[in-house]
């Protein structure tokens, strides 16, 4: 069925009093089911498992990925399946919105945890409780949603601005609802099936779940002495190396340096694929790029010349060269510079996203009829809660930023300007393009607090993650709204939501960041060395960290090679993206994603590139619409790629929690 909207003609010349009314008459579903205890509990859940497997993504990549269409897919599947069986009566199409609102929320307040605060710990070595962050986050994303409000009817009911991923998702929804239920439940069967095979495969591979199973089941070490337990290898060079030990096999080497230590190992994640299939084919090889150029070629070189070396820590304990070592000593300089450059440059690149955001915001309404009575009154969300609640929110954002992280109260107030500019950037870049420029936004305002006071790294990361959370917060926000606009549902209840998925996501991602990146060692210590690990890249959190050290330490500190290692990525970097700007997207590089690759795992890289591979290729081959291939590679693409991701997330992240238990 065709979603109601209005023409070019009525948008340009309509007031918004015509818009209001025009879409309580033809749009507005007063009457059905919402924001109901269901669909909030549902939400509530699903939210909390999405933002698990999106911070395990995160750690890994730096990768913020959406749940939004995962979560409409598998609450349309659960409630369907419970009304087939007669248990319950069926999802209304307004309640799978609602819920898709608070899961979408949830996942969105991970990017803190892999970004400004990890940061701030690395930078610091002081881990902050689990309570405040959990406080700081919240605070700032309630501030977000109260900054977006008001915004919301220009953007949404005034200007009626696309929201490109907000509108697909509603297109989603009355699909599913009124139209394709059996291709809705064919994708939700892609995504079970992928997920439980990926599930089982990482199982197999789990160190944790297998030692559960033949140490404390089965009993194998007494009864068969088994010493360690059994499992598959996810790095599948790991038996020609174990082969290799045993019978004196051949070792590569890169101008005499162990592959293994440079990082280049031959690795089957299950949940890189998905992520790859999921960024596309030129990202991924921007970064398999980056990812080769750093450790197979630069590395190598710099190890040899000396300028990558082993030493001896404070402890005593020799440090040996490993990739970690590689990105920490010499590469995330120049790594840092072409996604900050890469990044900066394409969002100047694009003037309209600001022309158009201020244009917007000093246009004065058509004035076809007088403003009538404000038909919208009782269901929006009243304005006097933003203007009270923004500076009220303000205040109590400084105040903890200052109590828990030790930012002066200037430095903090002096950031709360930044807000309204970076949302309103923000939120006219996500209406045009579903692309947030948080991270080259938060540069902005790490750059101006490292002006004001460059001794203390933390005093930039902190105000750079608020004004960046909370500019992000907001146009989420309304990318959420988006679809509750398009099918008639009550955006105040769709801002409660918001809310309820803020506290989901901050609950269900807090434990589990301390049990991923920060476990306990034998005495029951945590320390800030185990953020980054092989295991988790953390690359969000070193390029923040990277831009803090590069405020408090300045060029002139670095090896003369990584400056120059980093003057040739801006002017390459600047290079990427002009070229790009000017094709309109056709240049196949990306400056932002070959500096990530210098800061993930090579082995990661090419695990996603693989995965982009596969479904650009199958995508090539299965172009035509209606056809077996079609369904299955291209709409099912999203479907497959979650079930990869949210399989290997689940599971990797109960291995974590076996294996602190069992320790």
């Amino acid at each position: 069925m065709a979603i109601p909207q209005l023409s070019e003609e009525q948008i340009r010349t309509w007031t918004r009093a015509q818009k209001d009314e025009w879409w309580f008459k033809h749009v507005y579903r007063g009457d059905m089911p919402q924001l109901t205890f269901r669909s909030g509990v549902t939400g509530f859940v699903l939210g909390g498992i999405l933002a698990a497997t999106a911070l395990y993504i995160g750690g890994k990549t730096g990768i913020g990925i959406g749940v939004g269409l995962t979560s409409v897919i598998m609450a349309f599947a659960f409630f369907r399946i419970l009304s087939g069986l007669g248990i319950v009566k069926d999802f209304t199409i307004l309640e799978n919105n609602c819920t898709q609102s608070i899961a979408t929320a949830a996942g969105y307040m991970v990017m803190p945890l892999i970004s400004s605060l990890a940061a701030y710990m690395l930078v610091t070595g002081h881990i902050v409780p689990w309570w405040q962050m959990i406080i700081w986050n919240a605070v700032i994303s309630i501030l977000g949603v109260l900054v977006a409000f008001p915004m919301k009817r220009r953007f949404i009911n005034e200007d009626q601005l696309p929201f490109p991923e907000g509108r697909a998702c509603g297109v989603v929804l009355d699909t599913l609802y009124t139209g394709k239920a059996a291709a809705g439940l064919f994708q939700a069967k892609l995504l079970a099936v992928t997920g439980v095979i990926t599930g089982l495969y990482q199982f197999l591979c789990s160190d944790g779940w297998m030692k559960l199973v033949q140490f404390k089941l089965l009993r194998l070490d007494r009864w068969a002495g088994l010493k360690e337990p059994w499992h598959f290898f996810e790095r599948l060079d790991t038996y020609y190396y174990l082969a290799a030990a045993k019978y004196e096999l051949w070792i590569p080497k890169i101008l005499g340096t162990d592959v293994r230590q440079l990082g280049l190992r031959a690795t089957l994640d299950a949940a890189m694929l998905g992520v790859g299939g999921l960024m596309g084919i030129r990202v991924a090889t921007s970064c398999v790029l980056g990812a080769f150029l750093n450790f197979a070629v630069l590395a190598p070189i710099m190890i040899s010349r000396g300028e990558i070396k082993a030493y001896t820590a404070p402890s005593g304990a020799l440090v040996p060269i490993s990739r970690g070592e590689i990105v920490n000593q010499w590469s995330l300089w120049w790594g840092v510079t072409m996604m900050v450059v890469g990044s900066l440059v394409g969002l100047f690149g694009k003037p309209e996203i600001f022309t158009s955001a201020f244009r917007n915001l000093r246009r004065k309404p058509a004035a076809a009829t007088p403003a009538g009575p404000d038909v919208l009154k009782g269901i929006e969300l009243p304005l006097w809660m933003s203007y009270v609640g923004v500076p009220v929110f303000s205040v109590l954002a400084a105040e903890v930023t200052h109590a828990f992280f030790g930012v002066p109260w200037l430095m903090a107030f002096v950031s709360l300007p930044l807000i309204f500019v970076l949302t309103v950037i923000c939120t006219n870049s996500m209406a045009l393009t579903s692309w947030t420029p948080t991270g080259s936004l938060a540069k902005i305002t790490q750059f101006t607090m490292g002006a004001i006071d460059r001794s203390n790294p933390a005093n930039n990361l902190i105000p750079a993650g608020m004004t960046s959370e909370i500019a992000a917060n907001a146009a989420n926000l309304l990318s959420d709204i988006k679809p509750g606009y398009m099918l008639g549902g009550k955006p105040r209840h769709q801002a409660v939501g918001h809310v309820i998925g803020i506290f989901a996501g901050a609950l269900a991602s807090t434990p589990l960041f301390f049990l991923l990146f920060l476990p306990p060692d034998k005495d029951g210590v945590r320390s800030v060395s185990t953020i980054v690990s092989d295991n988790f890249a953390m690359p969000a959190a070193l390029q923040w960290k990277g831009v803090a050290d590069l405020i408090a330490r300045g060029v002139g500190n670095l090896p003369p090679s990584a400056v120059i290692a980093m003057t040739v990525a801006a002017v390459a970097a600047a290079t990427f993206e002009i070229l790009r700007v000017r094709t309109k997207g056709r240049f196949p590089l990306s400056a932002v994603s070959m500096g990530l690759g210098v800061v993930l795992p090579p082995e990661s890289c090419f695990a996603m590139w693989v995965g982009a591979l596969v479904f650009w290729w199958q995508g090539r081959r299965n172009r035509e619409p209606g056809t077996r291939g079609h369904a299955f590679w291209v709409e099912g693409c999203e479907p497959i790629c979650a079930g990869l991701i949210s399989g290997a997330a689940l599971v990797g992240i109960g291995n974590a929690i076996v294996n602190v238990l069992m320790d």
